[in-house]
């Protein structure tokens, strides 16, 4: 089964094949900003060289992402919707994580230590000398993050901050905040919102054929319509990516200059961990009132600011 994908621009368009994983238990239907009635005849291809954004719907029952295979069915805290955190998780979590790292390292030279020694006297004491400076470098690397947070200014190359270092750090905050007995996802959500205000210091514009919209297939018809609408406006084309390989794949076939990407707080952390040091992405999180992966919402208003952020005017 093959599901057809609008790429818009001088590549025309192409076919993306699904693979039997991913069309198993489901559909693929290209849609427009408005839904098709069962049984219409699907509408004519348009030949013009650059169209509108073209949706690949993937309707299924819901079915879990691997972030969510330990999910009991029970509702999400504060009816999945996580913005009610704010970055003080991430800058904590991050900060205790980076001394665990330097403590873990400290010990492990410890206890080798006698034989360290044995091939050169002095090599335990140079191995805690750098671990002393490479800590101190972290706290200082952290401290520059949070000025540039603080003031909306790029006080560091993208390589030091979004597009490189931070992205080695999301997961280690989410990972220590779950030591201390927080839900990752709030601390997700923290860390998304300090990757965003770091990439919004950027100035990149693209044209409309070289900006993507990646969404995730549990949005609700709601937001799905509201993703369409943005999408056919602005005339980009959006793309449901129905599993991480399949989005780095569009990705890789369309080569964008910039992506806005909609997923939960556990996914978005995958993605931009994968993406994110490839090209501009600027990441919109959701809310799950009925759980993962299904009927999820999202702020309409916010995205079509991102969208804007990265259209030329």
């Amino acid at each position: 089964m093959s599901a057809v994908e609008n790429v818009g621009g001088p590549r025309g368009r192409r076919e993306l094949p699904q693979h039997d994983p991913l069309a198993t238990g489901a559909s693929a239907t290209a849609e427009s900003s408005g839904a098709l009635p069962s049984g219409s005849p699907a509408p004519a291809r348009s030949e013009s060289p650059r169209q509108s954004g073209l949706l690949i719907k993937i309707e299924t029952d819901r079915r879990l992402g691997h972030e969510w295979d330990e999910w009991d069915g029970k509702p999400l805290p504060h009816g999945g919707d996580f913005r009610a955190g704010n970055t003080g998780r991430y800058w904590l979590f991050t900060a205790v994580g980076l001394m665990l790292v330097a403590a873990a390292t400290a010990v492990i030279v410890f206890l080798l230590a006698p034989r360290l020694a044995a091939l050169q006297p002095s090599l335990p004491r140079a191995l805690y000398t750098g671990i002393a400076a490479l800590s101190a470098l972290s706290f200082l690397w952290l401290a520059l993050v949070g000025a540039s947070y603080a003031t909306r200014r790029a006080l560091l190359p993208g390589r030091l901050a979004e597009r490189g270092l931070l992205l080695k750090t999301l997961r280690l905050a989410s990972r220590v905040g779950e030591l201390f007995g927080v839900q990752r996802d709030w601390t997700d959500h923290a860390a998304v919102l300090v990757y965003n205000r770091l990439a919004w210091t950027r100035e990149l514009r693209v044209k409309a054929n070289e900006l993507l919209i990646l969404i995730p297939r549990c949005l609700s018809r709601q937001a799905l319509d509201g993703v369409m609408d943005i999408a056919k406006r602005h005339n980009i084309a959006a793309f449901v990516a129905t599993r991480g390989q399949l989005a780095r794949r569009v990705i890789r076939e369309r080569r964008p200059r910039a992506v806005v990407a909609v997923a939960c707080e556990r996914d978005m952390i995958s993605g931009l961990h994968d993406v994110a040091a490839r090209l501009p992405v600027l990441g919109l999180t959701m809310q799950l009132p009925n759980g993962p992966c299904k009927d999820a919402s999202l702020d309409l208003e916010r995205m079509e600011e991102f969208v804007r952020k990265y259209l030329k005017p």
